[in-house]
């Protein structure tokens, strides 16, 4: 995990805007610093990942969150190709989705997810939710370090 005295960086990659902003509030609220970035299609999130434009200074997420069901390029392709890539495949991902469809927790595990969470139809639900993903990945899990040698990324 980062430094205590830097935040942690997650990627919200979401298309709902009712969505964003629940999870933004959730986080807003959290017990360990952090900088929510948010995009919304797999397309500007690999864009982000891979600090291509108009993400150049982008920094790289100590988490991504993942809707499955985005326009463009659809959550299964982002983690396929996040995956992949050995410069991003160490950045755990969790599937935050309203899919319950036991093929789609099936294919994002088979995909290299890092867990796979259906999300609550519920405000307080949703909250809670949040609140304890925001627990286990950022104050009991162990996170990849940042490296310096490359302009401060995971790379």
């Amino acid at each position: 995990m980062s430094p205590s005295w830097e935040p942690v960086q997650i990627l919200l990659v979401e298309d709902s805007e009712a969505d964003i902003e629940l999870t933004t509030e959730a986080l807003a609220d959290a017990r360990v610093a952090n900088d929510l970035h948010v995009t919304r299609d797999g397309v500007e999130a690999l864009a982000f990942l891979r600090n291509e434009p108009p993400h150049e200074h982008a920094p790289t997420p100590d988490l991504v969150l993942l809707d499955l069901n985005l326009p463009r390029k659809d959550g299964r392709e982002v983690l396929e190709e996040v995956k992949a890539d050995p410069e991003l495949r160490q950045i755990p991902i969790v599937v935050l989705t309203t899919s319950s469809a036991e093929a789609d927790v099936l294919r994002s595990y088979e995909l290299h997810a890092n867990s796979y969470i259906t999300k609550p139809v519920r405000f307080d639900d949703f909250l809670r939710t949040v609140a304890s993903l925001e627990d286990f990945w950022l104050t009991v899990v162990k996170l990849p370090s940042r490296s310096q040698s490359s302009g401060g990324s995971l790379r």
